[in-house]
């Protein structure tokens, strides 16, 4: 709703792209101390990919190695007072990034504490469809809903859909996972709100908001090739025609506090394009909305709303895991770790290519594949502290190679964890890796759709 409402309203303002801030990074010339941190980093991140084995959350061992990491800089080091400058600068991009997501995770409960969700969810149930328009149907919604919802919060509500229609037929399950795993990740690379990549590359200053829409049509490209594809294995006929009715309706107060995220969101844009204020203001600002509204709710309707509930009830793990992953990046970007693979990633592999304006590409197609083997989230970050100049055509390459990179397997993003989880029985790592051929597929399809069609703005520098 709101994107296409933005995009109208600011396709008028110039694009932007980020220069190099090599100010992230001091001389540091011991080896044996760079190595030693970058051994630690590599046990920790081990240990993050074996949390659901050995049974320790990952927010406590990226804190405890951020803190060593930056124990040994210090200790080591000489100019102290730079790097004090250099850990701050670190927390406050930490801070952005967590006052934006608390807001729209408080919004985003709240949403779901006045039944909106649910509702959803029956009336897509009550439509009795069949098995192959069920499919599709769940598809689109979550390649169109992510960009606003983010593509978590998208896949774990149509995967809910999905196993109230028939959770006992396996086949139709793992597909229709897959397929919503694949559109939610797609569509969530379009937007600033759609994943947590995103909107770091957009916090950050790299890409305006409406340069995201550049790459829509390789997002779609990138999600119809393997839905077509998958589609062709889905069983025949109907579910048992489901006796669920619409939960409810949508009263006033629920219309109203949609409308409120919506404004909030489109507020937040306006101030931060027009205005260059920071995101965080705009947000913050629709916080302060909400509890107006808490306020008016409780005084003149029967159904309470309690904000502080809502704000008990977010994901805190999630939050104290991007601080630790965020200053452990940070501290690699310090030491020069970082500018190290940026060489031989972006330098060394991109260096057969003829054309300057096209060295990253190479790169960028790699950091996609890494994405699902190891989080997004810290590639990306890694990404921005790389130091690296690229064009705005390279950058949206990096958005959704990233973004949608991490749907080739099941454990390569937020969304396909969390239903692995709903049907650990029905959708699991090996079915999804069944299909991985036809994602991949559309993975390179959906970059090339980007190289060609945005071909000029792969010679937009700053």
């Amino acid at each position: 709703m709101f994107n296409k409402i933005s995009y109208l309203l600011f396709i008028i303002l110039p694009s932007s792209c980020w220069c190099n801030d090599n100010n992230l990074v001091i001389p540091y010339n011991n080896y044996k101390i760079k190595l030693f941190i970058l051994i630690i980093f590599i046990f920790c991140y081990v240990l993050v990919i074996l949390e659901e084995f050995l049974k320790i959350k990952k927010s406590k061992v990226t804190i405890l190695t951020s803190t060593l990491m930056w124990l040994l800089i210090f200790s080591t080091s000489f100019d102290k007072t730079h790097l004090n400058e250099l850990v701050k600068t670190f927390i406050l991009e930490y801070c952005e990034l967590f006052l934006f997501l608390f807001v729209t995770m408080v919004y985003i409960n709240t949403i779901k504490h006045f039944g909106v969700l649910n509702y959803i969810q029956s009336y897509i149930v009550y439509l009795n469809l069949s098995y192959r328009q069920i499919f599709w149907f769940t598809g689109v919604v979550s390649f169109f809903m992510s960009p606003i919802a983010d593509n978590l919060t998208t896949a774990l509500l149509m995967g809910s859909v999905i196993l109230s229609v028939d959770k006992y037929n396996y086949s139709f399950v793992n597909l229709s996972f897959i397929n919503i795993i694949v559109a939610a990740n797609a569509g969530g690379a379009f937007s600033p709100f759609g994943d947590i990549t995103t909107l770091m590359i957009w916090q950050k200053g790299i890409l305006h908001f409406y340069d995201f829409f550049y790459i829509f049509l390789p997002s779609f490209v990138n999600f119809m090739i393997p839905s077509i594809i998958i589609s062709k294995y889905l069983p025949l006929g109907s579910p048992q025609k489901s006796m669920l009715k619409v939960s409810r309706k949508l009263d006033t107060a629920t219309k109203l506090l949609l409308l409120l995220f919506v404004f909030t969101i489109f507020l937040t844009i306006v101030l931060q394009t027009a205005l260059n204020i920071p995101t965080v203001i705009g947000m913050m600002t629709g916080l302060s909305l909400l509890q107006v509204f808490e306020y008016f709710n409780n005084k003149y309707n029967e159904y309470k709303l309690n904000t502080n509930n809502q704000i008990h009830n977010i994901e805190w793990e999630t939050l104290l895991f991007f601080y630790g992953i965020m200053l452990c990046v940070g501290c690699l970007s310090t030491v020069g770790i970082l500018n190290d693979i940026s060489a031989f990633i972006y330098l060394k592999l991109g260096g057969y290519i003829v054309n300057p304006v096209y060295t990253a590409l190479p790169g960028n197609f790699i950091i996609g594949i890494l994405s699902a083997i190891i989080d997004n989230i810290p590639v990306t970050f890694a990404v921005i502290n790389m130091n690296h100049e690229m064009s705005v055509g390279q950058w949206l390459l990096v958005t959704l190679a990233v973004g949608t990179g991490g749907s080739l397997f099941s454990i390569g993003s937020a969304a396909g964890i969390a239903l692995m989880g709903q049907a650990s029985k029905a959708y699991t790592f090996f079915s999804h890796l069944k299909f991985t051929w036809a994602i991949f597929l559309g993975y390179i399809l959906g970059l090339l759709t980007h190289i060609i069609l945005n071909n000029k703005l792969f010679f937009l520098f700053c």
